[in-house]
């Protein structure tokens, strides 16, 4: 696996790929990379002849009292993984490379609409900086395929969105998350979270399989369920954000004919902030 830190060492090493053939796929992390990250890698390795990987801790999509000063870095360990994962190439950029304006980008790019609700809502600013980062990231591999989690299914439709609306040629692909046997979604922020915590923290998983359960069963007073499996968060010890019912394209509010659908959640144990999401397909025919 070969590791580049500058933009002109990735454009060097992806100008001899482009020559020789086959197809790019991408995988952009931060870090810390766990099962879910590697399982990426894996997807990537089985659709494309060449996967690049890239490491930088975004400091835009962190806003004031955030954790980018503390968010768990752990760069040998993960050029370790990715090499045993078979990666071809990692990036691994400080924000000078990234941001050669002092560190910080002058000009953004922004989703309105879907940007500022569910997280947006709670962390202003926080989806502009990912989609500014990942539209640099992207222009930057030119990738034929990149790979995003489905745990951060709010940040998968801001970037579908984004490529759509930009014209960039590059397909999206969403990959299911990747679940600790307890049901809990993996993520670099569990690391926060002490053993004790970590195994309850798997109540959001399944009050939101609760929730969704009703919602097959028929249930369509949304409202209700988002209610109660707040309230059952709650009583297990979450300070929630926020749990909502939407629909799967857009995170719009569903209607009678919606058939695709996510109930997501945003909570807080200890120190961790834990998102999660459960998709749901409905009969709308019967």
């Amino acid at each position: 696996m070969r590791i580049v830190r500058r933009k002109t060492e990735l454009e060097a090493a992806l100008a001899q790929w482009r020559a020789a053939g086959g197809s790019i796929a991408f995988v952009p992390t931060m870090g810390n990379l766990h099962a879910g990250h590697l399982h990426l890698v894996d997807t990537a390795k089985m659709r494309a002849a060449r996967v690049v990987v890239s490491i930088f801790v975004n400091p835009t999509q962190f806003g004031p009292g955030e954790d980018l000063a503390a968010y768990p870095r752990t760069p040998e360990l993960d050029v370790e993984r990715l090499r045993d994962h078979q990666a071809d190439l990692l990036y691994l950029p400080d924000a000078a490379d990234v941001y050669p304006d002092d560190g910080q980008p002058a000009t953004f790019v922004e989703v309105p609409g879907l940007s500022e609700q569910l997280c947006g809502k709670f962390r202003p600013g926080h989806f502009r900086g990912v989609a500014t980062v990942v539209c640099k990231l992207l222009n930057r591999v030119r990738p034929d395929l990149a790979l995003f989690g489905q745990k951060d299914f709010q940040q998968l439709t801001v970037i579908r969105k984004m490529v759509r609306d930009l014209d960039m040629a590059v397909t999206i692909m969403g990959v299911p998350t990747v679940r600790e046997p307890s049901g809990l979604a993996m993520s670099s922020r569990n690391a926060y979270l002490s053993p004790e915590e970590k195994e309850h923290a798997s109540l959001i998983f399944h009050t939101l399989s609760r929730a969704a359960e009703a919602v097959r069963e028929g249930e369509r007073d949304y409202p209700r369920i988002e209610r109660k499996a707040t309230e059952a968060l709650e009583a297990g010890g979450f300070t929630v954000d926020y749990v909502s019912i939407r629909r799967q394209r857009d995170l719009a509010a569903p209607s009678a004919e919606d058939d695709a659908l996510v109930i997501l959640a945003a909570a807080h144990l200890g120190r961790a902030r834990l998102i999660d999401n459960i998709l749901i397909s409905l009969d709308t025919t019967r």
